[in-house]
């Protein structure tokens, strides 16, 4: 898939007030500091698009992203910033958690793993729970760049080794770095690919 037009359409704070819409939705998801801002920035090679800041918990509504007029992006908050007010934070969670379970336009998540750490306890609760709802999902493991490629493997080899606890099988995986570019091709095929599928 080549992206020829990206363009922000609407925030929302909470999924009464996300915008009717027909096209299919790709939502992405990580802990704060993931880095998910630069890498939806790299996906669009669009800058702007995303806000990138040095402040963790920086996205705080539902923000959607018309691409090529077939599919909106949509950058959910992150989650796990345990600096943030903690009845804001359950807020936020709250109204991601409405999102994901009643979006009738949802057709796919993308969670975003650091891929520089060792399997984290709320990455896994997040994508056992998405497992449990019954919502579609990938892995991208994050910031390859900053880590020996031996490492990157070891720790996405014992995220997927831990997710045997309460998943029969594995979710489709990207490794991905935004400062160089690694993985955008391929999480872009996959969205074509389910595009043209009908999804």
């Amino acid at each position: 898939m080549k992206i020829t037009n990206a363009k922000f359409h609407t925030s929302a704070v909470s999924v009464e007030n996300c915008p009717p819409s027909e096209l299919p939705e790709f939502a992405f998801i990580g802990r704060s500091n993931v880095g998910k801002s630069s890498l939806l920035n790299m996906l669009c090679r669009h800058k702007g698009l995303a806000k990138v800041s040095q402040k963790p918990g920086h996205t705080r509504l539902i923000n959607f992203f018309v691409i090529n007029g077939e599919w909106t992006l949509v950058d959910l908050p992150g989650y796990g910033y345990a600096k943030a007010a903690k009845s804001e934070r359950y807020r936020f969670n709250d109204f991601v958690a409405d999102y994901l379970e009643s979006r009738e336009e949802l057709s796919h998540v993308f969670v975003l793993i650091d891929s520089r750490h060792s399997p984290m306890k709320n990455d896994l609760e997040f994508v056992s729970w998405l497992i449990e709802i019954g919502v579609p999902f990938s892995l991208v493991f994050t910031k390859s760049d900053k880590l020996r490629k031996g490492k990157i493997e070891a720790n996405k080899t014992a995220f997927l080794d831990a997710m045997k606890e309460f998943s029969e099988g594995e979710p489709p995986t990207f490794i991905t770095s935004a400062e160089n570019g690694d993985g955008r091709a391929e999480i872009l095929r996959f969205i074509g690919e389910k595009l043209r599928s009908g999804i």
